[in-house]
C-alpha cells in the first residue's frame, strides 16, 4: 500500500515521534527533496510526491535503527570536499579534520613534491583533503579492502585529485619506499567496547583493533620509521582517551622526537605524532 504523501512539516514530526536528532533529519530531508535547510523552514507547507513519501519512510526506519545520515545521503562532506560514502567505508567524522590540518602544517615546510602516505584510506577523505590542498603533494592511500578503495577510487576520480590507490596491509604495499610523513586513522576502539553497538553499520575492520584498541598504532609505530626519510612524520587519530598511552608507545619504541598533540573540536588530544629522530 503507497503511503499518503505528506507535507514537509509532517514528514518533520514523524521524525520527531521516532526521537530522531533534529540537525540530522533536516539534513535527511534536505537531500531528499534537494533543498536547502532554509527552504524546509519557509516551506513547511509542501508536499512530498508518493515515491519521495515513500522512501523518507524507509530512510527514518533505517535512521532509527542507527544508520549513518551519510549512508542515507550516499555522500559526507569533509575538509571542503563532497564524498561518497557507503557502507564499506568509516562515515568521515569532522574530528579527522584535525589530523589533516595538522598534515598541512607539517607540509607547509616541506618543499614541492613532498611524499604523503595515507594508511587506512577507506572513502579517500584524508588523502583527497591533503591532494586538495597540496597539488604539488605525491600522495598514496593504502587499505585492506577492496570495497573501500572502489569508493576512495570513485571519489579521487570524481573530484579530479590524482592519488595512488594501494591494497593490502598497512606498510607492505610500499615495502622500500620512504615518504616525507606518514598519516592514519586506524581502527583504536577495543574488541568488546559497548559504544561498538552504535557503530554496527560501520565496517568493524575500520573500527577494533585488540583488546585495548592499540594494535594497530602499535603496529604503525614500529614500522614507521623504516619508511620515513630525514625528519619525516608520522600522524596517527586515536580515541579521545588514548593520547597518553601512544605517547608512551612512541617513548618506548624509541626512534621517535618531538611527540605532540592535537586537539579535536571538542577540545579533546585526538591526535598524536612524532618526528622520526635522527641518527645518534
Amino acid at each position: 500500500m503507497t503511503p499518503a504523501p505528506l507535507t514537509v512539516a509532517q514528514a518533520l514530526a514523524q521524525a520527531r515521534s521516532l526521537g530522531l536528532d533534529r540537525f540530522d533529519t533536516q539534513l535527511l530531508l534536505s537531500g531528499l527533496l534537494r533543498q536547502n535547510r532554509s527552504w524546509l523552514l519557509t516551506h513547511d507547507d509542501a508536499s512530498l510526491n508518493s515515491e519521495q513519501t515513500a522512501r523518507w519512510a524507509g530512510w527514518l526506519a533505517r535512521r532509527a535503527d542507527g544508520e549513518p545520515v551519510a549512508y542515507l545521503l550516499g555522500e559526507r562532506g569533509f575538509h571542503g570536499l563532497t564524498l561518497a560514502v557507503n557502507s564499506a567505508v568509516l562515515d568521515p567524522r569532522p574530528d579527522t579534520e584535525t589530523l589533516v590540518d595538522w598534515a598541512l602544517d607539517v607540509l607547509a615546510d616541506r618543499p614541492a613534491g613532498a611524499s604523503v602516505l595515507d594508511l587506512g584510506t577507506g572513502s579517500g577523505a584524508i588523502a583527497l583533503a591533503i591532494r586538495q590542498a597540496r597539488p604539488d603533494a605525491q600522495v598514496s592511500a593504502v587499505d585492506l579492502s577492496d570495497a573501500a578503495l572502489e569508493v576512495a577510487r570513485g571519489n579521487g576520480a570524481r573530484l579530479g585529485l590524482p592519488v595512488r590507490w594501494l591494497q593490502g596491509t598497512w606498510l607492505a604495499p610500499v615495502a622500500g619506499e620512504t615518504f616525507d610523513l606518514i598519516v592514519s586513522n586506524p581502527p583504536y576502539i577495543a574488541e568488546g567496547d559497548p559504544h561498538l553497538r552504535a557503530l554496527k553499520h560501520e565496517p568493524a575492520l575500520a573500527l577494533t583493533s585488540g583488546p585495548d584498541g592499540l594494535d594497530a598504532i602499535r603496529h604503525l609505530i614500529a614500522q614507521a620509521p623504516a619508511h620515513l626519510g630525514p625528519g619525516g612524520w608520522l600522524l596517527l587519530e586515536h580515541g579521545y582517551d588514548q593520547a597518553d598511552a601512544v605517547a608512551a608507545l612512541l617513548h618506548a619504541a624509541g626512534g621517535w622526537a618531538d611527540a605532540a598533540h592535537r586537539l579535536d573540536l571538542g577540545g579533546q588530544r585526538r591526535c598524536t605524532g612524532a618526528c622520526r629522530a635522527s641518527p645518534a
